[in-house]
């Protein structure tokens, strides 16, 4: 959570940081502007930091972070107190700001954020690495299932696929169910269509970065608890 001088105004924290980059006063006030608009303070820009909820210092911070447009750049809990359309616009800025070139660093316990905007993972438990590389490797099936989104089916239909699924979660148009292999997706597919109902899709099951972190973490404690 960061911390400002509290009777002064957004617009002030961000002129008096240009300053101390050395920015000159058009370019100042140029990049005070644009970052104000940018991360959503504009109406507010004149009311002082202390009047503000955590939510609008947390964008307060960004714009600081930003004010000398760096090459790289870090982020600790970025969205941390933003509401759900506050956290998509600061989700949004950060990927405008990889798509032009920018190195982010961004560290953050909310796993499905880091999912959806990194390049390239690193799992830190208690100071030590035990995970690092690209999130694509990093994710890639590490098992054989599928699973097939069927809807329009019956229990009964469910239930006889119980026989041979190895695991069903039933939704309210139909189900997901979990397959050992797409061998068994022939079988699936016959049962779907006596019961009529319809196949939506069939995909590989894929580890989530929160699948894995939970993994690597509890290995990683439980080897060093065999060690000692």
């Amino acid at each position: 959570q960061p911390y400002f001088y509290d009777y002064l105004t957004a617009r002030e924290l961000l002129v008096y940081c240009a300053k101390i980059f050395g920015l000159n006063k058009a370019d100042t006030l140029r990049r005070t502007d644009e970052l104000l608009k940018r991360v959503g303070l504009w109406d507010a820009a004149d009311k002082q930091l202390r009047k503000y909820s955590k939510g609008m210092l947390q964008r307060a911070g960004l714009a600081q972070a930003l004010i000398n447009d760096p090459e790289v750049l870090f982020l600790d809990e970025p969205m941390s107190g933003l509401d759900p359309l506050g956290r998509r616009e600061v989700r949004d800025l950060i990927a405008g700001l990889r798509a032009n070139g920018k190195t982010v660093f961004f560290s953050s316990h909310v796993l499905s954020d880091v999912e959806a905007l990194c390049d390239r993972v690193a799992i830190m438990n208690k100071g030590c690495l035990i995970e690092s590389g690209k999130l694509s490797d990093i994710l890639k099936s590490r098992t054989n299932e599928v699973e097939a989104v069927v809807t329009g089916v019956s229990e009964a239909a469910l239930q006889e696929a119980r026989a041979f699924a190895t695991n069903i979660t039933p939704t309210p148009e139909g189900a997901h169910i979990r397959l050992s292999s797409d061998k068994e997706i022939e079988r699936l597919l016959s049962l779907v269509h006596r019961a009529g109902g319809r196949l939506v899709s069939v995909n590989p099951v894929r580890e989530s970065l929160e699948d894995l972190f939970v993994r690597e973490v509890s290995e990683n404690t439980q080897a060093k608890h065999a060690a000692s």
